[in-house]
């Protein structure tokens, strides 16, 4: 019995019971857990075999109007299929849902909901329609004007987008950069004023707001690259590199380019002038020091800075959260298929 004791009071014997019950404890919290999970695979099953009748809209209405489900639930699952692309689906489930349900607390978030879908489905007609239903009884939601003003940018109504700026204004919300961009794309769309003036009329909105750099200097660099010249603030180059990297060498102002150190690193990697031997912008720094023979040039990708989205090409207004000019240039690095293809390449200076 004594021995017993010893044991007892030996430090590896509590180091040993010690291991034994953290097993003890960790092996039945795992198996706790795996239970756990394989039954909320078996609920999330039979929750959604309800649904095998959706792409029958007669037998959705039914499923919605007996089935024991919240109306949160099912926004729950339209707006998983809004976030998959199925559109038609989220649609189907909206509109039931307020047929169901006239008297629906939450009818207004449903419709505005509905009409969101059908603009990203580009149902626009629809969607203006739900969004002018939805202000007759509720004008002062500005998540709908907001919705509504691009309905009528997309449909290229700019007169009716500036007019939807007013209640904005009215309701508060910072509307300084939507007024400037909708002024700008629609003296770029007039068809009613000549070349010349439309480029004096942008020419004056520059330089008075300093702003929509992408946009003014994209359309002055295709129909008259000496005035764009003129006109650009050279510290706000790098944000149209895209722009300055696909001109003609004939279009270049050599001048300008030399006041520059970004122009003189963006060209010399391009091959037009060799005034540089590095860039601070791996990219450009690469192709500076590669020989001209080399099958490899710059490219761009398009980041918003807002949501961090990417895209293959550029924009001035985001296509996934809707602010405007938050794009920011990221280079990369791809084969020269002129090159590739025995074209002869831009030559050094």
């Amino acid at each position: 019995m004594g021995s017993f004791f010893i044991e007892f009071r030996d430090p590896l014997f509590s180091i040993i019971l010690l291991l034994a019950i953290i097993f003890t404890i960790s092996f039945f919290s795992y198996w706790w857990g795996r239970y756990r999970a394989k039954d909320n695979y078996k609920f999330l099953d039979r929750f959604l075999e309800q649904f095998d009748t959706l792409p029958n809209q007669e037998n959705l209405g039914e499923l919605i109007r007996s089935s024991n489900l919240s109306s949160k639930s099912w926004l729950l699952l339209a707006d998983s299929y809004t976030k998959t692309g199925d559109y038609e689906k989220a649609i189907e489930i909206y509109t039931e849902l307020l047929r169901a349900d006239e008297g629906m607390e939450n009818a207004k978030e449903v419709m505005f909901l509905l009409g969101k879908t059908y603009f990203k489905a580009g149902f626009l007609g629809r969607s203006k329609k739900v969004f002018l239903e939805i202000l007759e009884k509720s004008p002062r939601m500005p998540q709908v004007l907001h919705y509504l003003l691009l309905v009528y940018e997309h449909t290229r109504d700019y007169n009716a987008a500036l007019e939807v700026l007013e209640p904005l204004d009215e309701l508060q919300e910072d509307i300084t950069k939507e007024r400037h961009y909708l002024r700008v794309l629609a003296l770029l769309n007039a068809t009613d004023i000549d070349e010349e003036l439309k480029k004096r009329e942008i020419v004056f909105f520059y330089r008075e707001h300093k702003t929509l750099e992408r946009m003014v200097f994209g359309y002055l660099f295709r129909i008259d690259p000496k005035t764009a010249w003129r006109e650009l603030d050279v510290e706000k180059a790098p944000k149209i590199a895209d722009i300055l990297w696909n001109l003609d060498k004939e279009e270049l102002d050599y001048d300008i380019i030399s006041k520059s150190g970004f122009l003189q690193e963006l060209y010399s990697a391009k091959g037009y002038i060799q005034q540089v031997t590095s860039s601070d912008i791996f990219e450009l720094d690469i192709l500076v020091k590669l020989p001209r023979e080399a099958q490899v040039t710059v490219g761009f990708e398009y980041l918003c800075k807002n949501c961090k989205v990417v895209f293959p090409f550029g924009f001035d207004r985001c296509n996934a959260c809707h602010q405007i000019d938050t794009v920011e240039l990221e280079y990369n690095l791809q084969k020269d298929y002129k090159k590739g293809m025995g074209e002869e390449g831009d030559s050094f200076l």
